[in-house]
């Protein structure tokens, strides 16, 4: 563990001590202006911490209170695709693990592969396909790396999120998530191919994270919101400025129900 991260964030958030984080994907940054009493601290002022390049990820955690219940959040993240490497993210989840996170809260933006899950809708993920065939795992060498992940996803924090959109009366969608490596689109074969082996949307991040997370001991939930359908699925050409496009209309609907279940109903 880099103890360098943690005296950082343990100076910068003065007493402040979230048992819940949240990974802000594409697009989705705008929650954290929901936050009151907020500290926010860029990446690159702290020590080790991953800074990602792409458009969409403001690359700050900002902590303090939403729905008066202590929260961290992580505006960005980085990528497998950015660097060719799955366990970029590793140093920023150790480290909210090192201070006392025990949830992590996982977004992104995904493709929808179903004609009945259209852009603007939000997915709970209940379960996922690695189809890269990476994981943030290779290299580590203790016995911890063989992690199980047969309840990757938390069943009381589905439970709480679900029960959350129903209050917020926004509807949410459950589903499969599959992970492609990016950055380039997938094609409409593969969109097909997704679909027969039992995926719901595809996106190019988040399992990785999952992955470390539950390597650390953390509980995990995670939701996508919908900015397109699949390739061939419009006979439309996709794009990053679609997904930010699409973002912010099923982000506002996610932000609705994070709020609800990271506030308890309260």
């Amino acid at each position: 563990m880099d103890h360098a991260i943690i005296d950082v964030l343990v100076d910068r958030l003065s007493g402040l001590m979230p048992r819940t984080a949240v990974v802000l994907g594409s697009g989705l940054g705008s929650l954290v202006d929901e936050v009151t009493d907020a500290v926010r601290i860029p990446y690159a002022d702290i020590p080790g911490f991953p800074e990602s390049a792409v458009s969409g990820h403001a690359g700050e955690l900002v902590a303090g209170y939403l729905g008066g219940q202590p929260i961290i959040m992580l505006a960005g993240r980085v990528h497998y695709y950015e660097r060719g490497n799955a366990s970029a993210m590793r140093p920023a989840i150790e480290a909210l693990s090192g201070i006392g996170v025990q949830a992590l809260i996982l977004t992104n933006a995904a493709g929808s592969v179903r004609q009945d899950m259209p852009p603007g809708s939000v997915m709970q993920i209940t379960d996922h396909i690695n189809y890269s065939g990476m994981n943030p795992l290779i290299g580590e060498d203790s016995d911890g790396r063989f992690v199980g992940m047969t309840s990757a996803y938390d069943a009381d924090l589905s439970i709480a999120m679900r029960n959350a959109a129903i209050r917020a009366t926004v509807p949410l969608f459950s589903g499969v998530y599959m992970w492609f490596s990016g950055p380039s689109f997938e094609t409409p074969a593969e969109i097909r191919m997704a679909r027969t082996l039992g995926a719901d949307a595809v996106g190019m991040s988040t399992v990785p994270e999952v992955i470390l997370a539950r390597f650390f001991g953390m509980r995990v939930a995670a939701a996508s919101v919908i900015t397109n359908y699949g390739a061939g699925m419009t006979g439309a050409e996709l794009s990053h400025e679609e997904t930010k496009d699409m973002a912010p209309i099923g982000g506002a609907r996610l932000a609705a129900i994070l709020t609800e279940m990271i506030s308890g109903g309260n």
